[in-house]
């Protein structure tokens, strides 16, 4: 993931929603990531949530009023127009759309949208007939032609007690894209990275099946970290826990058989193939199609091999794609992974421990080794998955260098 430093700086304009509360939690999740916010309320912002609440969780002064009489003369609205690396609202009511749309300037918030340069991201919050409403959705249509970007909204109950779209998004989706939009690297612009995630599941029988612990947190850091390098990313997601990106293209399943058949379908046109998947090495030779109930006998499964997918993938790569395989293992972690090298005809084997608290499945760290067919291991330990996923997307970039990107 990006080292952010303070550097970093993002206005975080906070309007008169519902979802007011939430930019508490955006911006507590920002300052963890090590970027420096500047939070700025709207007078409808503070009838929701107090300014003192951001200024704590922040350590910046809550900007409010146009006009107030100021300690620091940094605050004022052309400085930190000029100084920020990004503007974002969130939440984004249908009234500051159609102020930054038609460049109305009677507050802080939307003068300062007038001075700024810094890319400006919008997390829409309203009710759905206001959202789906052709003023506003004419108003969002000229912002996305200026270049301001957008995330959510999401689909769900609305503070009025309807359902549709106008939820303002999760905060970690927010904080996700506010990120990758604060990146400077470009490494991997043009390129498309494809990444399976997740487990799989394999029906014994409509109730139970075969799995493993897998959390998808690994293909998730990946996802993210791709993109921040402006890749276009696709994801091949069995059953997880961890959110994938916004702007990630997402196809999900549910069995080996049916991941394998969509990432051979998608790989020929990828840049770079990444098997983070936990995906089950064996399947129920025959799924029931009612429940095994207790007390009518032994159950006797016969188990046969699932597909191996990126070795299938790896078989048939192209002159300039990049192949990587995980390997989760108990023990002897270089050896094995060596030998999934060959077998895999992979590039790079991430090789992970597996079977201790603080790594593999579920857990936010891991150790283990990278493995080239040049440089030998290079070993990590400890290592957040966010970390790990910057040091594998620096060695795919590096494989890519010498090659032109697919059209």
């Amino acid at each position: 993931m990006m080292k952010t430093t303070s550097t970093n700086e993002v206005v975080l304009g906070v309007t008169g929603s519902i979802a007011a509360y939430k930019a508490c939690e955006i911006a507590s999740l920002l300052v963890k990531q090590g970027v420096r916010v500047t939070p700025v309320l709207t007078r409808s912002a503070r009838e929701l949530v107090a300014p003192a609440s951001f200024e704590a969780i922040t350590g910046n002064r809550a900007i409010t009023e146009m006009f107030e009489p100021l300690l620091n003369p940094e605050i004022e609205h052309i400085a930190v127009a000029t100084r920020a690396r990004l503007f974002l609202i969130a939440p984004a009511t249908a009234n500051v759309l159609a102020k930054a749309a038609h460049g109305i300037a009677d507050d802080w918030l939307s003068t300062t949208l007038l001075a700024t340069r810094a890319p400006i991201l919008f997390a829409p919050a309203m009710n759905t007939n206001m959202y789906e409403h052709p003023a506003t959705q004419a108003n969002m249509a000229i912002l996305r032609e200026r270049g301001c970007r957008f995330v959510g909204p999401d689909v769900g109950r609305m503070a009025c007690g309807t359902e549709g779209i106008g939820r303002m998004i999760k905060p970690e989706t927010v904080v996700d894209t506010a990120l990758t939009l604060l990146d400077p690297r470009c490494d991997l612009d043009g390129r498309h990275v494809l990444i399976t995630s997740g487990g799989t599941h394999e029906p014994i029988d409509p109730v139970r099946y075969i799995g493993n612990r897998s959390s998808g947190k690994m293909g998730r850091a990946l996802a993210r970290e791709a993109l921040s390098r402006k890749a276009r990313v696709t994801v091949v997601t069995g059953p997880h826990d961890a959110s994938l990106p916004h702007g990630v293209d997402v196809h999900v399943v549910e069995t080996a058989a049916q991941m394998a058949e969509i990432a051979a379908r998608l790989a020929p046109e990828a840049d770079a193939i990444i098997g983070a998947a936990a995906v089950s090495d064996f399947r129920p030779q025959d799924s029931l199609t009612h429940k095994h109930k207790r007390g009518a006998g032994a159950l006797t499964l016969t188990l046969v091999e699932n597909p191996d997918i990126i070795a299938t993938i790896g078989m048939h790569k192209r002159p300039g794609q990049v192949v990587v395989a995980f390997a989760a293992e108990t023990d002897d972690l270089i050896e094995n992974a060596k030998v999934k090298l060959d077998t895999k005809h992979a590039d790079l084997v991430v090789a992970n421990q597996v079977g201790t608290p603080d790594s593999g499945f579920g857990s936010e760290t891991l150790t283990g080794c990278i493995l080239d067919r040049n440089d030998g291991a290079d070993p990590f330990e400890g290592l957040s998955k966010a970390d790990l996923a910057e040091r594998l997307i620096d060695r795919i970039t590096a494989l890519l260098g010498t090659f032109v990107p697919s059209a």
